[in-house]
């Protein structure tokens, strides 16, 4: 499932983060990638110890704590703390899937990647290039957002960022272990959710809507891993 998350920062929040990182000293992107990856990858990318890194992923989750389209596309059960990386003109991240299993940064617990994220902090008009390109059955998407928005999708999914030939991309990167491991299961909890609140702005009938709700928590209470 690939969900676009409009808004996930405001314009204020992006300005925040964005000033953080103006005046963050940021490293060859290799440092942090798995072998083969780093045979693909060109980029720069801010050490986790950095404090501006640390600021800027803290206001990054509070901001997804209360995104309602989040909380229900991805059921996070952990989310790993966000990165963030550059790409200067000639840089690209060649074909990868993403690592199954992640450290979180400082402690003993591994997070298992369900689902990747992007957020786009460069508003599209800045560089040319950078697009994120995701492949499932369906084929290629080609994903360019403005600043503050977002796109999930599955971590299985092999992807890569084009070369930027101009300007400077920045953007925010980590991954959601999920209540629901299976995509399919969350997708279809996502549709479910998704109607149920569709129909409640319509005033459909509340009998009607609490047995809905009941098999979407039911559902959930099944697939639910903890």
């Amino acid at each position: 499932m690939l969900v676009r998350i409009h808004g996930a920062l405001t314009a204020q929040e992006v300005q925040t983060v964005r000033a953080r990182l103006s005046a963050a000293a940021f490293a060859d992107g290799r440092l942090t990638a798995g072998y083969r990856s780093a045979q693909v990858k060109s980029n720069l990318q801010l050490p986790q110890s950095d404090p501006a890194a640390r600021e800027a992923s803290d206001l990054v989750l509070r901001a997804l704590e209360r995104n309602p389209l989040f909380i229900s596309a991805t059921l996070p059960h952990h989310v790993f703390p966000p990165l963030f990386n550059r790409y200067q003109p000639g840089m690209a991240f060649g074909d990868h899937v993403d690592n199954a299993v992640r450290q979180i940064p400082g402690t003993p617990h591994r997070l298992r990647t369900d689902i990747s994220a992007t957020l786009f902090l460069s508003a599209p008009e800045e560089y040319d290039g950078g697009e994120l390109i995701i492949d499932d059955l369906y084929g290629s998407h080609a994903v360019r957002l403005p600043a503050g928005d977002m796109v999930i999708y599955p971590a299985s999914s092999l992807h890569r960022v084009d070369a930027v030939t101009r300007g400077v991309r920045d953007a925010a990167f980590f991954w959601i272990q999920s209540m629901v491991r299976d995509d399919g299961a969350r997708t279809l909890l996502y549709d479910m959710d998704t109607s149920i609140r569709e129909l409640t702005s319509r005033g459909a009938d509340a009998r009607s809507l609490l047995r809905l709700t009941g098999c979407y928590h039911n559902l959930l209470r099944r697939w639910a891993d903890l």
